[in-house]
């Protein structure tokens, strides 16, 4: 694709950014300040950090200030921010059972260990305007949190029942207890004793390894996540999955110590984990393998079917989020599995959809049409014309050759018929 450099137009260029700044400021309100952002503005901070693929919620209030809102460019300002950063260490694994969770529930069992949390959550509101919001201010937000906290104190003082629990078993091991979840494909397994792969310093290659694949998701922008998942479970695909469990709260973040090698936690972030089981039918290659290795096949011909699991991570509080990347992770190991279902639908393809759940990319992609293509675009007029020139010396020769006939054969024909 060819390009020219814009000669002079420095200054309107310096113009434009001048007049973005002025429609940012030029009402009469006073700014907004970051820690507003951050405070008030939770869940577009959290989405910008997943998508821009960089944990820090100050930044992330300051990319959504500077690009008034859109998600988007403030998940591209949060990417390109990220990329100026020194890599000083990896964190070590952690498992969501470790989370101190503020939301934690479960659709598969209405009673699971540990009980369910609602936590924060608008799932019971009803959908309407609340316009008491366009007269709040400072005093009637101190008014509201008071009233919280003066209830959780008379909640205590009358003794009620407290959660002692501080970790809270996954609901996911108890089904593979009752031997009814299935374990990862055999590829899977493989892939997971292996180094995990970072798209951020190599090249997506396919087929993806399931780490590569989660990472692609994780920082895939949610719209997309969301439509791909929908596309499946409405009808161009054939996993209906449940929700296992769905956990919101602070996981720890752990580096091994630079002298004793020791796990040191150093912090803490909010994380949304999702875990989707979905039914699936044995594979009876698997379970070959399984004999071969001198393993009892879980699943004999009598008993078939079988939960699979998909998994869904992503910073903050972004429920629907963690659930799609969930559903498509469960419908593209199901499309690898070799002769069982999740082979059908858009959604299947691994390749099409890791290639386009990047809202970075994509906007990217799309926006660059407002950069000059002169050149290819005067040579799309020039072939223009020239086809244009071919198709107008046809139809000339066709409608001289169409004269000639209906002359010729007029005249042939009054000579046949004397």
């Amino acid at each position: 694709m060819g390009y020219v450099a814009t000669k002079g137009g420095t200054q309107a260029v310096l113009n434009a950014e001048q007049l973005v700044e002025y429609f940012r400021v030029q009402g009469e309100s006073e700014p907004i300040s970051i820690k507003q952002i951050q405070d008030q503005m939770r869940l577009a901070v959290d989405r910008a950090m997943g998508e821009g693929a960089l944990y820090a919620p100050e930044l992330a209030a300051l990319a959504l200030k500077q690009s008034e809102g859109d998600a988007l460019e403030a998940s591209f300002l949060l990417r390109a921010y990220r990329t100026t950063i020194p890599r000083l260490e990896y964190s070590l694994p952690v498992e969501g059972i470790r989370m101190r969770p503020l939301r934690r529930i479960s659709a598969t069992f209405k009673d699971i260990p540990g009980g369910q949390l609602l936590g924060p959550t608008r799932d019971y509101q009803i959908r309407l305007l609340n316009t008491l919001l366009m007269h709040e201010s400072s005093e009637s937000t101190r008014q509201i949190v008071a009233q919280i906290e003066e209830q959780v104190r008379a909640q205590l003082e009358q003794g009620e029942e407290q959660q002692s629990l501080s970790v809270f078993p996954k609901v996911i091991v108890s089904m593979r207890e009752q031997g009814i979840l299935a374990e990862p494909p055999v590829m899977e397994r493989a892939e997971a004793d292996a180094e995990p792969y970072d798209v951020t310093r190599k090249a997506l290659i396919f087929p993806a390894p399931r780490s590569a694949r989660l990472q692609v998701l994780a920082q895939g922008d949610v719209g997309s996540l969301v439509t791909f998942a929908y596309s499946s479970v409405r009808g161009y695909g054939d996993v209906h999955p449940t929700l296992g469990e769905l956990r919101f709260g602070y996981l720890p973040i752990e580096v091994a110590h630079p002298l004793t090698g020791e796990a040191v936690v150093i912090g803490e972030m909010l994380a949304t984990e999702c875990e989707m089981v979905s039914r699936v039918y044995a594979n009876e290659e698997e379970a070959q393998e399984l004999e071969q290795q001198g393993q009892q096949a879980i699943f004999s011909a009598e008993n078939l079917p079988r939960f699979g699991l998909g998994y869904g991570f992503c910073f903050g509080h972004s429920e629907v989020k963690a659930m799609s990347m969930a559903m498509l992770d469960r419908v593209l190991s199901a499309a690898k599995e070799s002769g069982v279902h999740g082979e059908t639908g858009p959604a299947a393809n691994e390749e099409f959809v890791l290639l386009h759940i990047d809202g970075i990319e994509a906007s990217g992609f799309t926006a660059h049409y407002k950069l000059p293509h002169y050149v290819t675009f005067q040579a799309d007029i020039s072939v223009l014309q020239r086809a244009q020139e071919h198709q107008s010396i046809k139809l000339t020769e066709a409608a001289e050759l169409r004269e000639h006939f209906l002359t010729h054969g007029h005249e042939k024909g009054a000579e046949d018929g004397k």
